[in-house]
């Protein structure tokens, strides 16, 4: 079997669909995402043990082939042939069995009015220093928020800009600005040694695709303090989660610290959901945290659980509150009542607005 062909085989159904991922696993039909919904293939073949391995052995060079044998799994990003599409992919054992999982990331950066998300997310990409951090669970779309924040940089300012990702999703090509992106095992051993060397080359802008471990944050929260932009992700619900999660991350004699560091560099925290709306497709609803004197205050006093109330409470200085953005969105008609509550953090409150 020519299991390149059958590859690009499916890569081209999943492009068509319209679909977000391809999941390809021994033993049954291959598998795609569309809209948030998984839908098997059912018109192709159930996929053998041999195709599946075949087909990454395909997407794998040598480096990452010799990972996996090593380790049983491995991240890596894929492009077909022709650079038509490209994928965030992560190969996996299960059950003595080679799986695969494809995320296919979009040719275009949109923009942020195409992702329908704030426009005050530009103020944060206008920033010169500080930390900016997208947040939400897997597959909610923080890597494109950033991407867009990253071209519109890239397309206003005479910057360097330096990604530090695992694997490299979006493309980036020079317009004003320098991009620099390294990739993981490939261009550099891990986040936190390339966090550190680039604050040695010259850099403007700093993006890391995953806040990992205490090492990278407390580094990047240095970057954004010594007069850096520095974006990152992590996969926490909320914006006062966020700064929890960070905080414990550190030992206790370190957390006092910490904290006063983020109080002082922290510009943002945006958290998104991506909902299904009634007319197919899917829709972002979020939640945004500015960082002013009273949320800084909150953090150095430890009083990170008021941080929900004064987002509520700061419509007028541009914070978002999530179940607002919900409650938006099914008076809009975009989405229905049933996926506002089962997406709301706090569905009593949302109950009061909708």
């Amino acid at each position: 079997m020519d299991h390149a062909k059958l590859l690009t085989a499916l890569i081209d159904i999943t492009v068509s669909e319209g679909a977000s991922d391809l999941h390809l696993s021994a033993g049954r039909n291959p598998i795609i995402r569309v809209s948030s919904k998984l839908v098997p293939l059912v018109q192709q073949p159930v996929l053998t043990e041999e195709a599946v391995a075949g087909m990454l052995k395909a997407m794998l060079d040598p480096v990452r082939r010799e990972a996996f044998e090593r380790m049983k799994e491995v991240d890596f990003s894929y492009s077909t042939h022709n650079e038509a599409a490209r994928f965030r992919c992560a190969g996996y054992m299960h059950q003595n069995s080679v799986a695969i999982a494809m995320r296919l990331i979009p040719q275009k950066i949109r923009s942020l009015e195409e992702l329908k998300l704030p426009p005050i997310l530009e103020t944060f990409a206008n920033r010169q220093q500080g930390f900016f951090l997208c947040v939400g669970p897997v597959g909610q779309g923080k890597s494109t928020t950033l991407a867009a924040m990253i071209d519109l940089i890239n397309t206003n300012r005479l910057e360097h800009i330096v990604t530090i990702e695992d694997p490299i999703e979006y493309v980036f090509e020079n317009k004003k600005s320098i991009i620099d992106q390294r990739e993981i095992k490939i261009d550099t051993r891990d986040f936190n040694s390339a966090l550190t060397h680039a604050l040695r080359q010259d850099v403007d802008v700093i993006m890391v695709g995953e806040m990992r471990n205490l090492e990278t944050i407390g580094t990047a929260v240095t970057a954004a303090e010594t007069g850096h932009l520095v974006l990152s992700t992590l996969h926490t619900n909320s914006a006062a989660q966020t700064i929890e999660r960070i905080v414990d991350s550190f030992p206790a004699n370190q957390q006092g610290q910490i904290r006063l560091q983020l109080a002082g560099s922290l510009v943002g925290i945006f958290s998104q959901r991506l909902i299904p709306r009634v007319a197919g497709g899917l829709v972002p609803a979020y939640e945004l945290l500015i960082n002013n004197t009273a949320v800084a205050n909150l953090i150095r006093e430890k009083r990170v659980h008021e941080i929900n109330t004064v987002i509520e409470t700061s419509s007028n200085v541009g914070m978002i509150d999530m179940n607002r953005s919900l409650a938006e969105l099914v008076r809009q008609g975009e989405i229905s009542i049933e996926n506002a509550y089962q997406y709301a953090l706090n569905p009593k409150m949302l109950e009061k607005m909708i």
